[in-house]
């Protein structure tokens, strides 16, 4: 389970990273490009923190032993979205000061 949760993590930080790049690499005015990424975090920002609910809700219903082991993966899990999320807001707080330039 563990390495499941890395791996889809990893899975969203290479799509994140890769859409980023894509998005910046791309040529648009450079509001536009602002704009769209700022709605591109915000989206993936909802979905780590809806992903993470799914966790959160599935260990509830998990047996002890299981639920031990699952608590294991939601705190790994947990960091790692907390992690993801100051780097996205850091991003959109960036972006917007850019914007506001």
């Amino acid at each position: 389970m563990s390495s499941r949760g890395n791996s889809f993590f990893a899975f969203l930080m290479g799509a994140g990273l890769g859409a980023a790049a894509g998005i910046l690499f791309a040529p648009d005015k450079g509001s536009n490009t602002r704009d769209r990424m700022t709605f591109l975090l915000d989206k993936y920002r909802e979905k780590i923190i809806d992903l993470l609910g799914e966790y959160l809700e599935e260990a509830e219903e998990m047996d002890s032993e299981a639920k031990d082991k699952a608590d294991e993966v939601i705190n790994e899990t947990r960091s790692k979205a907390e992690k993801l999320l100051g780097d996205v807001d850091s991003l959109i707080d960036k972006i917007k000061s850019k914007n506001k330039s």
